[in-house]
């Protein structure tokens, strides 16, 4: 083996190391959670620069450090607050939405006795049915803006169950399927507004 080689694969394995995610919570997002103390947190906002870079980015997975840590339960509460905010409420919200890069989102469940909000550990939509429906959206993260979006009518997503940590599936139709689609979005860098219809003007 040329000695050149060598050393040259041994310094890109020390620079993969140095990149690679450590695990847990950066200190940043630690103090990001922290500081709201599971109450209702800042929402990042597209009227903001940096808060608009940030929701463009593509959120990571939590990973089992992350899950077990007392950060997570800390966040989840924060974000159960946030959407339920009496002055701003939704429907749903997404972990970056707050500033935490990470698959977690909250959907209150319509379709069940209750409509519970319940928390979505690294959601992934696995089917979108070709039947579609159209319907009005907002955001939190988009003020004073709403606007019609085509979604499937019918969706089959995939999560971590919390307590057990198994992968599970469900299948969830109707509005409710509107919020998964909108919220996993988030998780990829989208906003509605990226799939708005435009609005066509009345003929006079």
């Amino acid at each position: 083996m040329n000695k050149g080689i060598k050393w040259g694969g041994v310094i890109v394995l020390v620079l993969l190391c140095l990149n690679c995610k450590k695990p847990g919570f950066s200190a940043q997002e630690k103090e990001r959670i922290l500081s709201q103390k599971g109450q209702i947190m800042r929402i990042c906002t597209v009227d903001r620069q940096e808060d608009s870079l940030f929701l463009r980015q593509e959120a990571l997975k939590l990973t089992d450090a992350e899950l077990n840590s007392p950060y997570y339960s800390i966040l989840k509460k924060g974000l159960l607050a946030t959407v339920q905010d009496s002055s701003n409420p939704g429907v749903g919200i997404a972990a970056p939405q707050v500033g935490i890069s990470r698959c977690l989102i909250l959907v209150q469940r319509f379709d069940k006795a209750g409509e519970p909000f319940e928390a979505y550990i690294n959601p992934e939509i696995v089917y979108y049915s070709p039947a579609r429906i159209t319907g009005r959206e907002g955001c939190l993260s988009i003020p004073d803006t709403e606007g019609n979006v085509s979604r499937s009518e019918t969706i089959v997503i995939n999560y971590l169950e919390e307590m057990s940590g198994l992968e599970r599936q469900d299948t969830v139709s109707g509005f409710t399927a509107v919020i998964f689609q909108h919220e996993t979005d988030h998780l990829k860098g989208i906003l509605f507004t990226d799939k708005m219809i435009p609005e066509q003007s009345p003929v006079n």
